[in-house]
């Protein structure tokens, strides 16, 4: 089977079992080449909807969770996105995929998978800035965002965080350490903070400088 059969077919059952629901993750889910994300000895597996590792401690995330975490920010084509955790970069293709070039900015602090994203999102054209920090302090330099997701645990969202994103904005991402939840914050006019509970997850740790 090819790898844009297999694509295909998982995206599909992604949509038929009801893990995705907006039409913009499908068709973004469609688009990402997954199998180019993953080191080469993983390929055969790359569409299968689980977590892969990608060296490093690392992992990729399932599909679903992917796909899930996109319909939650319910992102605009014009809206300006911090992401934490490049990791490989699949997780920003596909949200770069559903924004504007050049409005995705993300975060990751390790060095090797930042140089190893950009590289391979440049060269399969997506237009992410990526540069190397600790995402407890978030991209202050683009801020206001629209929106904000995190593909690794802290224990507590960071403020920093928060406060990069305008009022009336979404974040979303795992928190918790032993056990973790994904959250959905939206940001209020009055300075306050909605939050929404969507089950329980396992991500890696957020990594802090010293």
């Amino acid at each position: 089977m090819s790898f844009e059969t297999a694509r295909e077919r998982m995206v599909d059952r992604l949509v038929t079992r009801g893990a995705v629901d907006r039409d913009a993750t499908a068709e973004a889910l469609r688009s990402v080449p997954r199998h180019e994300f993953v080191p080469p000895d993983r390929r055969e597996a790359a569409y299968r909807d689980r977590p892969l590792p990608i060296g490093g401690g690392q992992t990729i995330s399932a599909p679903h969770m992917v796909g899930m975490m996109t319909d939650l920010l319910a992102l605009d084509a014009d809206d300006r996105v911090l992401e934490i955790g490049t990791g490989c970069g699949y997780h920003a293709a596909v949200t770069a995929e559903v924004v504007d070039d050049g409005s995705l900015y993300s975060v990751e602090y390790d060095p090797d998978l930042a140089e190893n994203a950009r590289s391979r999102l440049d060269d399969l054209g997506y237009d992410v800035r990526v540069r190397v920090g600790d995402g407890h302090e978030g991209w202050p330099d683009h801020a206001p965002y629209d929106a904000a997701y995190l593909t690794c645990a802290p224990a507590e969202m960071p403020d920093a965080i928060v406060e990069q994103v305008r009022p009336g904005g979404t974040i979303v991402g795992p928190v918790g350490e032993s056990r973790q939840r994904l959250v959905r914050l939206r940001r209020r006019a009055d300075g306050g903070i909605d939050r929404e509970t969507h089950g329980g997850v396992r991500f890696v740790p957020m990594r802090r400088g010293d």
